[in-house]
């Protein structure tokens, strides 16, 4: 991207924009440039004040355990759990388990939970049993709609304004130009309307994939980017700050969860799980 960077100062960023193939026309009155601080916007920096953060060690799992487990759990190396919490691509969808006094019981018992949103897939989705939930003809109204939603949920739970949300993108072709311009629609639309809400708009997807998408995005000038990233690279020595995609100024500090295994069965407290591990420096959900 040399010649970009020799002509950044005579090339309107539109331009670059569209060379690039990052963005699509967003709805009026939607900022496509992002502020010179990063990807906070304006109401995001506000949730950031209320924020608390984490640092070490926690796992997800599709459905969520139950109190007693996570109780037993309290053996495990983890202080952090993923929460799926809504979006009509997640895979558990009963949790019989999930609601706001399990919320408040798992908090009183020392864990940090980090709320996931399956929502709305890219068009360009690889995993097949995602296809039917692809994104539609307008992805800046569809994720708007989805973030109204995901705020609701998380409400109904006792998560509170301060809270990161994040959206679950499984991974996808993002150099395909149509499909990566609806899907930062999309996520941009989501993050936007989480944000005037109150919470902080996190984003969880393969490193190679919307990750990527994402950096990529945050180097050309985008605004209304996920404020915390949640990146998947399997097989990997956890860490936070050594992943290739990722600028080391970029999503710094208190901004980064690495998935590093997946789909690995662990007992605890004489209880089995199949789980991802995660090593995280983010913020984690207020309850209340």
């Amino acid at each position: 991207m040399c010649w970009l960077r020799c002509h950044k100062t005579i090339v309107g960023l539109g331009f670059v924009l569209l060379l690039l193939g990052l963005t699509a026309a967003p709805p009026a009155g939607a900022d496509v440039r992002a502020r010179a601080s990063g990807p906070v916007a304006a109401p995001e920096s506000r949730a950031w004040a209320a924020a608390r953060t984490f640092k070490g060690r926690a796992f997800d799992t599709c459905r969520a355990p139950s109190a007693d487990t996570m109780r037993r759990w309290r053996a495990s190396p983890y202080r952090a759990v993923g929460v799926y919490f809504g979006g009509r691509g997640r895979a558990c969808r009963s949790q019989p388990h999930l609601s706001s006094r399990w919320m408040r019981t798992v908090e009183g018992q020392g864990w940090r939970v980090l709320p996931l949103y399956v929502g709305s897939q890219a068009t360009c989705v690889f995993a097949k049993n995602k296809k039917n939930v692809r994104i539609g003809r307008h992805p800046w109204k569809q994720g708007t709609a989805e973030g109204r939603d995901a705020v609701k949920r998380a409400a109904a739970l006792g998560i509170r304004p301060g809270s990161p949300l994040f959206l679950d993108m499984e991974a996808y072709a993002h150099g395909k130009k149509q499909c990566a311009r609806t899907t930062l629609l999309f996520v941009r639309g989501w993050d936007r309307e989480v944000a005037r809400r109150g919470y902080l708009a996190g984003f969880y997807s393969s490193a190679e994939s919307g990750i990527r998408h994402m950096e990529r995005s945050r180097r050309a000038g985008v605004r209304d980017l996920p404020s915390v990233v949640w990146f998947a690279r399997w097989g990997a020595r956890s860490g936070l700050y050594s992943e290739p995609v990722l600028r080391k100024t970029a999503w710094m500090p208190a901004r980064r969860i690495h998935q590093y295994a997946g789909n690995v069965r662990e007992r605890h407290g004489g209880r089995t799980l199949l789980i991802d591990r995660n090593q995280m420096h983010a913020p984690v959900a207020r309850i209340g």
